[in-house]
């Protein structure tokens, strides 16, 4: 108990400065609480028998109360449902009052001590359900393996305490146990959230290094790794790939007439527009300003002036509401077949040049680049 408890307590001293010197992931300065509330029980628990005062049985429970109260709720906001934290005061609440009450009518400390192990079973055999429910968007094995432990853990604790109170005998084996499963709860939930934390904040970084931060699509590094990996697939296996670039026509001139809010209304309806109309495995990035490319894997030419049509007419139709839907979008296209031979830069180039003719000829059009001319 003195072991868990220190380092309970350490974890939440070394969270209090990363706390204090990042932006931390949501939920973890609630968790940091949990584990200094847990750290404190539990170095109480084991000094209690020396300080031969009977009220801090209550405090003890209390302690316990809150460490669970406070871990429910960082799961609660680390996973999105910070609604599920106004149930958690009242429920705390409850607990507390109930450990008093039992010591004030005569429970002896023990008994005390099995109900509160019972609270804890059930509690982290339901957090571990969450972890483990299929449903659980974005969810790691990371999250499945602290779900498994949490509910395996969480089912000794309660049928242990179960046992104590039907009086059906606990054994010296059943409560070594019942033990271990508790330290496991403390220790891999502990690290686990850390993990967690870690993982999300990875995944955070990986986005904010290959996303464009507006519109939510490639940034143009990226854009460039996962069209040429493409462009390479499509050589290997025979198939054609067609590129496309697109620019909102007078794009400045919107900016200039309406606002930048308008103009980045027109950038974030423009890429969702397309993201609609589009494949999961067709390749769309913001090269910058209001300028996007595009790569169709396993499009012919044909195909891809279709996709290149309904992408017109659906930025037509789109309406931008911070000008009072009083202004007509559209986007000028440049569209190319990538020959086997060439790289994506060049074919890049040459779609460019044909979104050049496009503006040229009028805008709100579509122009397919000239085909590579072959050496005799």
């Amino acid at each position: 108990m003195l072991a868990v408890g220190i380092g309970n307590i350490a974890f939440a001293v070394l969270m209090v400065a990363y706390v204090r010197g990042a932006s931390s992931t949501p939920g973890l300065p609630m968790w940091m609480w949990a584990r200094m509330a847990f750290g404190a029980t539990q170095l109480l628990a084991w000094a209690r028998p020396e300080a031969g005062l009977p009220l801090l049985s209550i405090v003890e429970s209390a302690g316990w109360v809150a460490g669970l109260t406070l871990e429910a709720a960082a799961y609660a906001i680390f996973f999105g449902y910070p609604q599920l934290r106004r149930y958690l005061v009242p429920m705390a609440s409850l607990g507390v009052l109930l450990a008093c009450a039992a010591f004030l009518n005569g429970l002896p400390r023990t008994q005390l001590i099995v109900y509160v192990s019972l609270t804890m079973g059930l509690g982290a055999f339901t957090t571990g359900a969450i972890l483990m429910h299929p449903r659980l968007p974005g969810a790691t094995a990371l999250q499945r393996l602290i779900g498994a432990n949490d509910m395996g853990c969480g089912a000794i604790l309660a049928v242990w305490a179960l046992i104590e109170i039907l009086g059906s005998g606990i054994t010296p084996a059943m409560e070594s146990v019942a033990y271990v499963a508790g330290y496991l709860l403390l220790i891999v939930n502990g690290f686990g959230f850390i993990l967690m934390s870690k993982q999300r904040d990875d995944a955070r970084m990986q986005r904010l290094a290959t996303t464009d931060d507006l519109t939510g699509l490639l940034n143009r590094r990226a854009f460039f790794a996962r069209a040429e990996a493409a462009r390479l697939l499509s050589l290997r296996l025979d198939q054609p790939i067609t590129l496309l670039m697109l620019d909102i026509d007078h794009f400045k001139q919107l900016n200039d007439r309406f606002g930048h809010a308008t103009g980045d209304e027109a950038l974030v309806k423009f890429a969702a527009t397309c993201n609609d109309a589009l494949r999961e495995h067709d390749i769309l990035g913001r090269l910058g300003g209001e300028e996007f490319a595009l790569a169709l894997p396993g499009t012919d030419l044909d195909g891809a002036l279709h996709v290149a049509e309904r992408l017109r007419q659906g930025v037509v139709d789109t309406r931008l509401l911070t000008c009072g839907n009083h202004y007509t979008m559209t986007v000028s296209i440049g569209l190319v077949l990538v020959d086997p031979d060439e790289d994506l830069a060049t074919a890049l180039a040459r779609a460019d040049h044909a979104l050049y003719e496009a503006k040229r000829n009028g805008r709100n059009r579509i122009e397919v680049g000239t085909a590579v001319r072959r050496r005799a």
